[in-house]
């Protein structure tokens, strides 16, 4: 199960999507940031959910606190999180909310995010420091979620005491929930393709 896990990664790998690249390169307009600050916290405000999905209260209490450290990312962006109007982020919120319900999917599609974010988060951190001249509070949910390996590991051992039936649906849920998000990263890209430098 985790060689598959790892293949929907690979597959869908967030750190290739267009928009982190221009985002690392510091060539991603400021509209486009402020643009995922707004629309992709609407995803980011449903991960407690997942956690609650498979009975971990305490690690969902902690995900609710991150919410505000979005928060304050978008503020500094002049924004805040919001609705998201993009088609593909709009989906992907649709898709978390529900597989966050169930224990097996909400384990297999926590575990698309939270495999990918320390590396995403190290590397967003890295491009806002270098390229972007934003407020010091910009920054403070990706240096939490650089190194945070907890998380993946935790989500690993809980999918590997599940029955076989199970486990096919929580890789169904990886697989799945990978192929959303980076559809809404490159969705987001889009919108802003004619400004990126």
């Amino acid at each position: 199960m985790e060689a598959r896990l790892h293949e929907s990664i690979r597959r869908w790998n967030l750190l290739d999507s267009k928009f982190y690249q221009a985002w690392s390169a510091g060539t991603l307009p400021v509209a486009a940031l402020r643009d995922y600050a707004h629309e992709y916290g609407a995803f980011i405000s449903l991960i407690a959910k997942g956690w609650d999905g498979h009975g971990d209260h305490a690690t969902a209490a902690i995900e609710r606190e991150h919410v505000g450290m979005w928060g304050d990312f978008a503020s500094a962006l002049g924004t805040e999180i919001g609705a998201p109007k993009t088609e593909a982020v709009a989906k992907l919120r649709e898709t978390a909310d529900r597989f966050f319900e169930g224990k097996a999917s909400s384990l297999g599609a926590l575990y698309a995010f939270e495999a990918q974010q320390p590396a995403t988060s190290l590397s967003k951190l890295e491009g806002l420091r270098a390229h972007y001249d934003l407020p010091a509070k910009a920054e403070t949910y990706f240096a939490v979620h650089k190194h945070d390996d907890e998380e993946p590991r935790l989500l690993l051992e809980r999918m590997s005491a599940l029955s076989e039936d199970e486990q096919q649906t929580a890789a169904d849920a990886c697989e799945t929930m990978c192929q959303s998000l980076r559809a809404a990263l490159d969705e987001l890209y889009e919108r802003h393709a004619d400004c990126v430098n």
